[in-house]
């Protein structure tokens, strides 16, 4: 049941102030490690000219109005990710940033509008090292928290030993039963291994849209539980971003990071290729057209910075619910010191 009470009301933030003490504690040792590891911390720009190019994920949108009285449409980021790799382009090899991002339409237990992305970046490295980097932070964060291990609605997970690794067809068929490679990119076929072990599907999904239902209702739920799991070699058009793995391009370079069944971290060898990103974003953007009736904007200055990005691979945490899992929080507005309405 929510909170009746606001989250200014002096009770109910004495009993957040742990939490936040927590994510203070937290936020520095991260920092830290960085610094120690040569990352320049950067500040990217909330204001874009594309919010991003996922077709469900929902942007903020507002007007600049220059001196003159021009107006254009700009939007809250839903990630720095675009601006990074400006960065990338433009000569810096390991950066940093507590970015604060705007997703409209999500609020939850694990789920905020307005919450800090820890986004980060090395040049020249494959997507095995920032694996490791986003292990180590998790296990950093526990220390921090003064906690024995991470905790969720009764889950439990330690992040000290070596973590679980497994590739999404292994999870898809230890987890769901389902052989998902002869369904790729065959919504029937895919349609029919759900049913089977009970997901419902409608007439009109795509294949996409059932491969993410059994994800999340069959295969999440069992992640990260005792250790961390890490979730790897997506499907090639469930990965955007993501270059395709040279051994067979119908994968991508794609992990997600899970503890207690939360997703903390999605990360990607980065593609390069402008060509092949303007065509994913261009499909994400018809689906989006499709479904709710509106496409988002290209960045043009992103795909034009991608000819000149160097090799790189990158990673998106959610910093606040690394600091729930690390405190023991029970939902995301205990560990932000000011949640939105």
């Amino acid at each position: 049941m929510p909170n009746s009470k606001p989250w200014w009301n002096r009770d109910s933030h004495a009993d957040r102030r742990p939490f936040l003490e927590g994510r203070g504690r937290i936020r520095d040792a991260v920092r830290g490690w960085f610094q120690a590891h040569g990352f320049t911390e950067v500040e990217c720009g909330a204001l874009q000219a594309s919010p991003g190019n996922e077709a469900h994920l929902h942007g903020f949108r507002t007007d600049w109005v220059g001196e003159n009285g021009d107006r254009r449409p700009l939007y809250l980021h839903t990630s720095p990710e675009f601006a990074s790799k400006k960065l990338l382009a433009a000569g810096e090899t390991k950066i940093f940033d507590y970015a604060r991002v705007y997703r409209n339409g999500e609020a939850g237990p694990l789920h905020s509008s307005e919450f800090t992305m820890l986004e980060w970046y090395r040049a020249g490295e494959g997507y095995g090292v920032v694996m490791a980097d986003c292990v180590e932070l998790c296990r950093l964060a526990l220390k921090e928290g003064r906690r024995e291990v991470f905790e969720w609605r009764g889950l439990t997970c330690d992040p000290n030993p070596e973590p679980e690794r497994l590739t999404v067809s292994e999870a898809f068929t230890r987890h769901a039963e389902i052989d998902l490679e002869p369904t790729l990119g065959d919504a029937r076929a895919l349609a029919r291994a759900a049913q089977s072990i009970g997901v419902r599907t409608v007439a009109e999904d795509s294949w996409s849209d059932i491969f993410s239902r059994v994800l999340v209702e069959r295969v999440e739920p069992r992640l990260g539980q005792g250790w961390l799991t890490l979730l790897c070699e997506y499907p090639a058009d469930e990965a955007a971003l993501a270059r395709p793995l040279t051994r067979d391009p119908r994968y991508a370079e794609r992990f997600e990071l899970y503890a207690c069944g939360v997703e903390l971290a999605n990360g990607f060898g980065e593609l390069t290729d402008p060509v092949e990103q303007r065509r994913r974003f261009e499909a994400e953007m018809d689906v989006k057209q499709a479904a709710y009736g509106e496409r988002y904007p290209l960045d043009e200055e992103f795909l034009a910075a991608l000819e000149h990005m160097p090799p790189a691979s990158g990673v998106a945490l959610g910093f606040d619910r690394l600091v729930m899992l690390a405190t023991g929080a029970r939902r995301i507005a205990d560990v932000l010191w000011t949640p939105p309405v």
